[in-house]
């Protein structure tokens, strides 16, 4: 029953690995439904699966699998998993993966005021009924955040648990955070029992990252909340009456597949609404995916799933979670810094952003400068960059250091600084981090500078050094919090972007939230910088990443689901992409930071959620469990790849009906022409709208084709005799070859849009043109 590709996976470890007989972690898909009677339960049934492979041999589970996913998770050795992959109850065996986290004002630079009497949080009663789940490192539960003044009872349907351990009894939780659990069979299976003086065996966080996104999604009104005095006001989440559950599954090396799909199966289980995932890996097709699959099952059950879209930015084709179930979350800017400029002896300022907390600089004084790599060192490249051990105290002794980014974490580059004796770091951004910008809570005073600040400053150490009356001098300036600032959005630099890898004709990411400079709820035990030896203590701390973005989305996904219960999951993500602004507050085109130049869709997607205006869309483009299953026949997935991602036997003789797999009912029309000599080329897309606006309501089609495209819309009129009615159309798009040279390719970009003169339902019209090799 194993696809091809599976057996090439597992073939590739073994041509990979010398010692292919190491045993390593699997996860196992099995007929649900095919369990001989002789076994009381699956878990049995499974086991004795295990011994048949391998008698004489203790088998030893690490996880069952019901709800999401059937099956089970072992360690095998090669030999073991190809000799179980023969057993007929047996549909795949997926070799597991690593992956690792993708590391306030927002809610009011949303537009979610508490004053707000008839907008989205007064209709959801702040989605009180909802519960958000959160995989993640787990969380600190006695966050104020985290209270439940205020709130009601547990909701009667919530099934979940509280799962005492390490330093969290189950009087942890509250009528605020609901449940908690802990997975980590898969880490230990592959990383050795754990190390329980530097991470807790319970759902407790010593990350920082967990407690983070849980009280971005959902945290509580706290004032007053500040880090170090930075973004001082009130902190809240999206939906501040939203019950929490938190599943943790990543862990000192990272977040291994066979956790998360624990987490999903149980979350699922438990009864969360939504899912918030802010961590990632390598894209895969989708049938070795885990959290594909996972996420699948979740909304096949009518659960939210919202995923980082990773921080692999500004380069193409980075972007991650990229399932077409998924909701895919890129990370902008708001209208709030933390300036800290560099002033150099010959007068001229280079800004910069940080977020030191400690005492400054001397007021006034310029301090000598130098640059890690050329202070004559042995090892330029390591110095350069301010790599552990790497800095020779003799040079820096007193000075402000230049640090090149890259290798090791930023906020480590500056305690190495320190270590060393330099007073201060100026942390200079490479070419290909451009001019993005990530403010720190830096451990000395210290201050990050763009790529082409970075080239001004070295230029003027350059020829200040060769002058023997004015050597290179600089000080740091802190200048607090800046609100307002234009422009914003942006779309931040480290945000990965499309296109999609494994299914180009699905635009990803799906939409951009604020995840850069967030300020949110933060452990006791973990200095704000994240380096073991920072011992400062703060209730808040303010992080960057598609991290921070993706609970954004989870939290008002809630709020949606609470003002709109019969919504599907795609309905509300079509809700939010339809109504997703392109804008900035100078009222131009969003630009990209890392490059100072216009964004395009495939840094933003459908472009900034846009809170509000997502509650009333008008019309949304629903998707069903059985749609997808089209998409993954239209994506040529043999019937048991189908069958590992769904559960299901697929018939994919009516999905060519659907035509092609860019004809899945998605918010987004994306093509991709492959030009093998022709001339002219076209495709069509079928669309389904749902009426959720008034009854009564005439749609009509305003088209901005892409350049040297034509885009025709039938019919260019819907109209609409009630609520929930739904409408098709037709969208033909033609287009000529265009001179590329050979695996090069063109990506040009409109929109579609239907207005009944109170809504505007947008779709981004994406049409790439590839020169094959």
């Amino acid at each position: 029953m194993l696809s091809l590709l599976s057996f090439l996976s597992l073939l590739a470890i073994a041509t990979s690995s010398s010692t292919n007989e190491q045993p390593r972690t699997f996860i196992v898909q099995v007929q649900h439904d095919s369990k001989p009677l002789i076994f009381p339960t699956h878990q049995q049934w499974y086991t004795s699966s295990l011994s048949s492979i391998s008698p004489g041999t203790t088998p030893h589970l690490l996880h069952t699998y019901d709800t999401v996913f059937h099956g089970f998770s072992a360690k095998l050795s090669l030999t073991e998993a190809l000799k179980l992959q023969t057993l007929p109850h047996i549909v795949a065996v997926i070799p597991e993966r690593v992956r690792h986290v993708h590391t306030t004002r927002s809610p009011q630079f949303l537009g979610l005021k508490t004053t707000d009497g008839a907008g989205l949080l007064k209709e959801s009663d702040f989605g009180s009924d909802l519960v958000i789940g959160v995989i993640d490192t787990g969380i600190w539960p006695e966050r104020q955040s985290f209270n439940d003044r205020d709130l009601g009872p547990v909701p009667s349907r919530w099934k979940g648990v509280c799962a005492s351990g390490k330093d969290f009894s189950s009087s942890s939780c509250n009528r605020k955070l609901i449940g908690a659990r802990y997975f980590c069979n898969g880490y230990e299976a592959t990383n050795g029992k754990m190390n329980e003086t530097t991470e807790y065996r319970s759902p407790r966080d010593s990350d920082g990252h967990g407690t983070h996104t849980a009280s971005i999604a959902a945290g509580r009104y706290v004032f007053p909340a500040s880090t170090f005095g930075y973004a001082r006001g009130v902190a809240a989440g999206m939906a501040p009456k939203a019950r929490l559950a938190a599943y943790k599954v990543c862990w000192n090396a990272g977040c291994y597949d066979s956790d998360i799909l624990a987490a999903f199966d149980a979350a699922v289980s438990d009864g969360v609404d939504v899912i918030s995932l802010s961590v990632g890996g390598v894209v895969v097709p989708y049938y070795l995916d885990a959290i594909a699959i996972g996420s699948f099952g979740a909304v096949d059950r009518g659960v939210f799933v919202s995923a980082s879209a990773g921080n692999g930015g500004p380069g193409g084709l980075t972007v991650t979670n990229v399932a077409p179930w998924v909701t895919t979350v890129g990370a902008g800017t708001i209208d709030r810094d933390f300036p800290a400029d560099v002033k150099l002896g010959n007068g001229k300022v280079i800004s910069g952003v940080s977020l030191y907390g400690g005492p400054g600089l001397a007021p006034g004084k310029m301090y000598p400068v130098v640059h890690a790599g050329s202070s004559g060192g042995g090892d330029e490249y390591s110095s350069s960059l301010c790599l552990e051990g790497s800095l020779d105290p003799k040079l820096v002794e007193g000075k402000i250091v230049v640090c090149d980014r890259g290798i090791n974490s930023r906020a480590a580059k500056g305690e190495v600084v320190k270590k060393a004796g330099g007073v201060g770091m100026i942390l200079a951004n490479g070419v290909f981090d451009g001019e993005g910008l990530v403010a720190d809570c830096h451990v000395l005073p210290a201050t990050a500078v763009g790529a082409s600040g970075g080239d001004e400053i070295r230029r003027y150490m350059s020829a200040a050094s060769k002058s023997k009356s004015s050597p290179p001098t600089a000080t740091i300036v802190f200048r607090g919090t800046r609100v307002d600032v234009r422009p914003a959005p942006v779309v931040a630099s480290f945000s990965a972007r499309g296109p999609n890898p494994e299914s180009p004709e699905i635009l990803k990411p799906d939409v951009i939230a604020p995840g850069l400079n967030i300020l949110a709820a933060w452990p006791d035990k973990v200095g704000p910088s994240g380096i073991p030896s920072d011992q400062r203590k703060i209730e808040f701390n303010i992080l960057s990443g598609t991290s921070m973005a993706c609970p954004h989305v989870s939290g008002l996904a809630a709020l949606l689901k609470a003002a709109h219960p019969e919504w599907s999951s795609a309905a509300i993500r079509s809700a939010l992409m339809t109504t997703a602004y392109t804008v900035d507050n100078r009222g131009g085109e969003m630009i990209d930071e890392s490059t100072g130049n216009v964004s395009t869709v495939l840094d933003f997607g459908a472009g900034h959620v846009h809170p509000q205006k997502a509650m009333n869309p008008g019309l949304i483009y629903d998707i069903s469990s059985f749609d997808y299953m089209d998409f993954l026949c239209n994506s040529n997935y043999t019937l048991t790849n189908i069958q590992v991602v769904t559960r299901r036997n697929a018939d994919c003789s009516g999905a060519k009906r659907a035509g092609h797999s860019g004809n899945l009912n998605y918010p987004s029309l994306t093509v991709v022409f492959q030009q093998y000599g022709k001339h002219q080329m076209s495709t069509h897309f079928i669309r389904t709208v749902t009426n959720v606006g008034d009854p009564n309501s005439v749609y009509k089609v305003t088209i901005r084709p892409p350049s040297g495209t034509s885009v025709t819309v039938q019919p260019e009129k819907l109209v609409f005799r009630r609520v929930g009615q739904k409408l098709n159309f037709l969208v033909r798009v033609e287009t000529t070859a265009v001179k590329l040279a050979p695996g090069a390719s063109s990506m040009k970009s409109g929109s579609v849009i239907w207005a009944d003169g109170k809504h505007t339902v947008t779709s981004p019209v994406v049409v790439t043109m590839q020169q094959p090799l």
